[in-house]
């Protein structure tokens, strides 16, 4: 086995690689580590593959540099793929718009060591913004995986119980994956800019929670995300949190036995109504012009909506392999 491995899903990511590609060349303090680069390009409709390609030719580092296409689109079958291709003991993914420290990798797996009960941890992404985030954009950073929690570690199983850091950045140890991580997740994330059946970095996370492992947040551990002006507009955004808050039910419903989800059920819907209605009466008037206020109404309203649209997609999905095994 591999001591690290660093996972990058990349679409369409021809013009970004080269920066990370070049970030990962300088890694410090990794002298001692035995680790590569695994790029698994999820049918990209650029010259991805030519450009890993020319890297590949011209590589004379110590670690590897690795490619393999996945032609199923969606984050979390990408992100399997690269588990499954890994050699390291521990896992660490970026997106291909993260821009690691010249230390991550000696700090990533330098916690993990230290730290044999983290089935999974993340650090802090910083946004790197082409455009002027909206006003109060901090209310909604985590969903663009912008994550500044402080400078001391803690374990989120135990200070955080209804949070966990984003996928972008996190670093999952081999083993607890692949004693508890299904192979087919439900929710599958991105496909392309498709933001349809998103969370699936939260339902991966819950899985090794649910398995008794810790999930950590790593200060040490520091990326740049990325942000071109296109993901600050309007639209954009609310789309973004809706499709998180849509998804909502499917997590919070993992984390309980069958019996206890039916009032769960009926509880979180009477609580959620009750948080829409107070927002929209107290936050009417700022919706039209306010980005963030219409974010955070869209996270509550679809929160609200989640399990009606979690019911529909099991339903389309079953009919989908009906006709499958019929045909």
């Amino acid at each position: 086995m591999v001591d690290f491995t660093v996972a990058i899903r990349a679409y369409n990511a021809a013009d970004r690689l080269p920066e990370i590609l070049e970030k990962l060349k300088i890694q410090v303090g990794t002298e001692e580590i035995d680790w590569e680069i695994v790029i698994v390009d999820n049918n990209s409709q650029d010259n991805t593959a030519q450009i890993i390609a020319d890297y590949q030719s011209n590589w004379q580092e110590k670690f590897p540099l690795k490619y393999f296409l996945e032609p199923r689109q969606g984050s979390s079958i990408a992100r399997r793929t690269a588990m499954e291709k890994a050699q390291g003991s521990f896992v660490g993914f970026l997106d291909d718009d993260n821009l690691p420290a010249p230390d991550w990798v000696e700090r990533a797996y330098a916690f993990g060591k230290s730290h044999p009960k983290a089935g999974a941890y993340g650090g802090q992404i910083h946004g790197q913004f082409e455009g002027e985030p909206p006003q109060n954009f901090k209310k909604i950073a985590v969903y663009l995986a912008v994550v500044e929690r402080g400078k001391t570690a803690f374990c989120y199983n135990e200070h955080k119980q209804n949070v966990l850091p984003p996928g972008a950045g996190i670093v999952i140890l081999k083993k607890a994956w692949q004693e508890s991580v299904p192979k087919n997740l439900f929710l599958t994330g991105p496909a392309g800019k498709s933001l349809s059946l998103k969370g699936e970095d939260m339902e991966i996370l819950s899985y090794l929670q649910n398995a008794g492992w810790e999930i950590w947040y790593n200060p040490d551990m520091n990326l740049e995300h990325q942000i071109p002006s296109w993901r600050l507009e309007r639209d954009y955004l609310i789309s973004l949190v809706r499709g998180a808050g849509l998804n909502r039910h499917h997590i919070r419903m993992m984390r309980l036995k069958s019996w206890q989800r039916p009032l769960a059920f009926l509880t979180y819907l009477v609580n959620d109504s009750r948080k829409a209605l107070v927002y929209f009466l107290q936050n009417a008037n700022r919706l039209k012009t306010d980005t963030v206020a219409a974010c955070e109404m869209a996270l509550l309203l679809s929160i609200l909506a989640s399990p009606f649209y979690i019911g529909k997609v099991k339903l389309l999905k079953k009919q989908s392999q009906s006709k499958e095994l019929q045909g």
